[in-house]
């Protein structure tokens, strides 16, 4: 659900759920849980630097910077375009106006890697999307 003054896109959960359910665990490529692990629940803080709007699903690209004034960026998988399309999220409002945003995730299970799912995406503004489900 997208929070503050903006429609709900809840059906998302909906969405992703039935995706997760008719791939099964079994299919591993399509499988959330396969991939990441819904016990590594992970919050990041950073700024979006890239979006790659593309099937089966949208990558987004975090700067992260650690103490040490040292920038990392994280790839960061989500929903497939479609939903976003149907609930007309475009790339542009996901990418908001340039500032820090905190984003609430779930860790891949290879952890040599900086990569995550994507539960939930708040902005500045005090706006969020909710783009996975609640691990």
């Amino acid at each position: 659900m997208i929070g503050g003054p903006m429609k709900s896109i809840s059906w998302i959960f909906s969405g992703v759920a039935a995706l997760t359910l008719a791939t099964g665990l079994a299919s591993a490529h399509h499988s959330v849980i396969g991939q990441f692990d819904p016990d590594a629940r992970i919050e990041l803080n950073g700024v979006i630097s890239k979006i790659d709007f593309v099937n089966p699903h949208i990558y987004l690209h975090l700067d992260v910077e650690d103490e040490s004034g040292e920038t990392s960026t994280w790839r960061l998988e989500s929903v497939p375009p479609a939903f976003l399309y149907r609930a007309e999220v475009t790339q542009d409002m996901l990418m908001g106006d340039g500032s820090p945003v905190r984003i609430e995730a779930i860790r891949g299970r290879d952890q040599s890697q900086l990569l995550g799912f994507i539960i939930r995406i708040h902005y500045a503004d005090g706006h969020y999307y909710q783009l996975g489900e609640d691990y």
